[in-house]
């Protein structure tokens, strides 16, 4: 039988790593020190890919020196999108800005206090995300993290006290590997100046995915998932996700959070779903 093989190829949009498991097919779906050890050489394979080969736009696959190339960036970072301060679904530009606040969270205030997102989850801006979760590839999350910040920098928000990644459950965190959403958090923290702790909030049961479900089953799903793991008393929580869909999971963690007494709950998202 042929050797197992690691081949680094670069492909338009973004660099990738394909793992070639001719003589053990099914390794990474095992549990155990092998599964571990394929994604920690995995992992270190990506940072030192970025490291030998010559980076390129993620987007246009432009030689860059950054994520995007100075022309993506502009371009797709420069949204001229209203939304709504809480959810931060698209909102009628010619909306007055002090009734911006959408007719769902008016209706319906979720958990949550405020919402920082990018970007639409859309075209080309997806394959950023999946990148990120399917190809571990740090410097996305980096990159999330600085537009973050810098969309942060141009409100008078206050800043949050502790920050966290949504948590996965145990056996999606085994089967991945690592995080999406601690990519993006931890540099964050650092630039807000927050507390990061990937370990403020367990998962406490395994949850369907919930791209598959409708909006009430998303709800049920989530509603009880979740437990806080330190003291929150009085804090303002930032929680940080790679995409937010219909906002069930980080309702859920926000209504958690509350009722454990933290005093304000805001989400930093990269991209946003702009309609369920």
């Amino acid at each position: 039988m042929p050797p197992r093989v690691w081949r680094v190829s670069a492909t338009p949009g973004s660099s990738r790593i394909a793992l070639m498991t001719a003589r053990f097919p099914n390794v990474l779906r095992r549990s155990g020190p092998l599964r571990d050890a394929s994604y920690a050489a995995a992992r270190w394979l990506g940072r030192l890919r970025d490291i030998a080969l010559p980076n390129q736009c993620a987007l246009c696959g432009n030689l860059s020196q950054d994520v995007l190339c100075s022309g993506c960036d502009t371009q797709y970072w420069n949204e001229a999108r209203v939304r709504c301060p809480v959810c931060a679904l698209p909102v009628d530009r010619r909306s007055d800005r002090a009734r911006l606040i959408c007719r769902t969270c008016i209706a319906e205030p979720p958990n949550f206090d405020a919402t920082f997102a990018l970007a639409d989850y859309r075209a080309p801006l997806d394959t950023l995300a999946l990148d990120l979760k399917f190809h571990a590839r740090s410097a996305t999350g980096h990159e999330f993290a600085r537009h973050l910040h810098a969309a942060f920098e141009t409100t008078d928000a206050c800043a949050p006290d502790l920050l966290a990644p949504v948590p996965l459950s145990r056996a999606r965190l085994n089967a991945r590997g690592f995080n999406q959403a601690w990519s993006i958090g931890k540099p964050l923290a650092r630039r807000l100046g927050a507390h990061a702790d990937a370990m403020l909030i367990e998962r406490t049961r395994h949850t369907a995915p919930q791209a598959r479900l409708d909006l009430d089953t998303r709800r049920r799903n989530v509603g009880d998932a979740f437990r806080v793991m330190r003291d929150v008393r009085g804090k303002h929580v930032a929680i940080v996700d790679d995409v937010m869909t219909s906002g069930a999971t980080l309702d859920a963690l926000a209504r958690t959070l509350k009722s454990a007494g933290a005093l304000r709950v805001t989400n930093f998202v990269a991209l946003r779903t702009p309609q369920d």
